[in-house]
């Protein structure tokens, strides 16, 4: 192999994204030379496209729906109303506010040079952008995953949403078939819902939020089909699609019986797969359509080539994918190699009430054989659920037999925020009982997390 100085840089990364940035910014700021390659929009999925223009109309559709239903407080909401575009101009305004969407000139005023196009590789130290050649000494695959439409007769001669394209739409649809009862799923049924839109959900496990505990899928059926008149169809296939005039005509089968609904748009939520089509045979690192392989490390096959984020294909998030960018730019860098360190991530899905889960959920455990102890603090049982009048949600904690906490989910107002008490407690061993007798202030929600761990103490 060539000497180094003849590399045209140090590091390549290909994928601005969560999983690729930090590491371009660490690897400058330590005086390397630094490429960054971007496909898409620079900044990546979720300052653009999931996760901050999700939760900027979440915000104003929330308010919305609190504001509507203010007449049990004595306020007059009745004339209340909304204009979407302004909505959408909110949603902009978010995005361009976290200045990390189309940030191409960020990394160019920290000396990184910056394409756009895809990258291929030519050969292990070799890509081609664009018509152009490029090479480095490193490289750090962080091309993240995309929305894979399912195979459903019909669905690929219709037009549909992704959860991308329908934070462009107009205006809310009349009636939407969303395919896929996940997190996204569940935070876009809820989004349009409020706004309108006569929403239905198909999943194919028996419950919404299969990944979650089971308290949280039926309880947050319960409260899309009483609150916003969404309709969940579990347990349910999704067989064809047939545009009919300005609608779509649907087949599903459910329970062993098909049916067919009629609904203006369909969205397709159900399921990503990892972007590895750039040539991976031609740089010898090894991968399969489920994503990248690496070590401990996030070393690939190839030892100078280094991945992280969507594309290792685990179900990642926002914040894992910073911490495995950070962990990879240390280990090219340094002698001395990091292994991520993923215990008390949290998870977060931003209905309302907000969902978030941190360590080992009942499922895992009993997966694991682990003997666990289990608490359930219903919201209704503290203070505040009666000067807020919300009462339903809960806090769920597991501890093993000795009291060490193992995983909590949290369904209420602010779980985002409720969340992090357990993840500390999670993160460095503590018990039930050292929660419990943490003094937690009155009135505040986090006393369902108290009440919680005292059933466990």
């Amino acid at each position: 192999m060539a000497k180094k100085d003849t590399f045209d840089y140090d590091l390549i990364v290909i994928g601005s994204g969560a999983g690729g940035s930090a590491a371009a910014t660490i690897a400058a700021a330590e005086g390397k030379r630094v490429a960054i390659v971007e496909a898409d929009t620079f900044g990546g999925d979720s300052p653009n496209w999931s996760d901050v223009p999700t939760k900027a109309l979440l915000h104003a559709a929330t308010l919305y729906d609190a504001a509507r239903h203010g007449a049990r407080f004595g306020l007059r909401s009745a004339t209340l109303g909304y204009n979407y575009p302004s909505i959408r101009a909110w949603k902009d305004l978010a995005v361009e506010r976290t200045g990390a969407g189309g940030n191409r000139r960020y990394y160019e005023n920290q000396g990184i040079s910056a394409f756009s196009g895809l990258a291929h590789f030519l050969s292990p130290n070799e890509i081609s952008v664009s018509r152009r050649h490029l090479s480095a000494s490193h490289f750090l695959l962080a091309t993240g995953s995309h929305w894979v439409a399912p195979d459903i007769q019909g669905l690929d001669k219709i037009a549909y949403f992704t959860p991308r394209t329908i934070l462009e739409a107009m205006r809310p649809p009349k009636s939407l078939l969303i395919i896929g009862g996940g997190g996204t799923g569940v935070e876009i049924a809820e989004l349009m819902a409020i706004f309108g839109t006569k929403v239905y959900i198909a999943e194919i496990a028996s419950r919404l939020l299969p990944h979650q505990d089971e308290e949280v899928g039926s309880l947050m059926e319960r409260l899309l089909r009483e609150q916003k008149g969404v309709t969940t169809l579990t347990q349910t296939r999704v067989l064809s699609v047939v545009k009919e005039g300005l609608t779509k005509r649907v087949t599903i089968s459910r329970g062993g019986v098909e049916k067919t609904i009629k609904v203006d748009e369909i969205l397709v939520a159900a399921g990503r797969a990892p972007s590895v089509d750039f040539g991976l045979e031609n740089a010898t690192v090894k991968y399969t359509p489920k994503g990248i392989e690496v070590n401990e490390f996030l070393q690939t096959s190839a030892k100078h080539i280094y991945a992280a984020g969507d594309v290792l294909g685990r179900s990642s998030n926002t914040h894992s994918a910073l911490l495995e960018s950070r962990v990879a730019a240390n280990n090219i860098l340094h002698k001395a190699k990091l292994s991520p360190d993923y215990t008390a991530t949290p998870s977060l899905i931003f209905t309302s009430p907000g969902i978030a889960r941190v360590g080992l959920t009942e499922d895992d455990c009993v997966k694991r054989d682990l003997a666990i102890n289990k608490a359930i603090a219903p919201l209704n049982i503290i203070a505040r659920s009666n000067t807020s009048d919300f009462r339903d949600g809960f806090v769920k904690l597991i501890t093993d037999k000795k009291g060490v906490v193992l995983g909590a989910t949290i369904v209420a107002p602010h779980a985002a925020e409720l969340i992090h008490e357990i993840a500390l407690a999670i993160k460095h061993g503590l018990t039930a009982t050292d929660i419990a007798n943490t003094p937690h202030a009155f009135l505040s929600w986090s006393e369902a997390v108290r009440v919680a761990a005292s059933k466990l103490s």
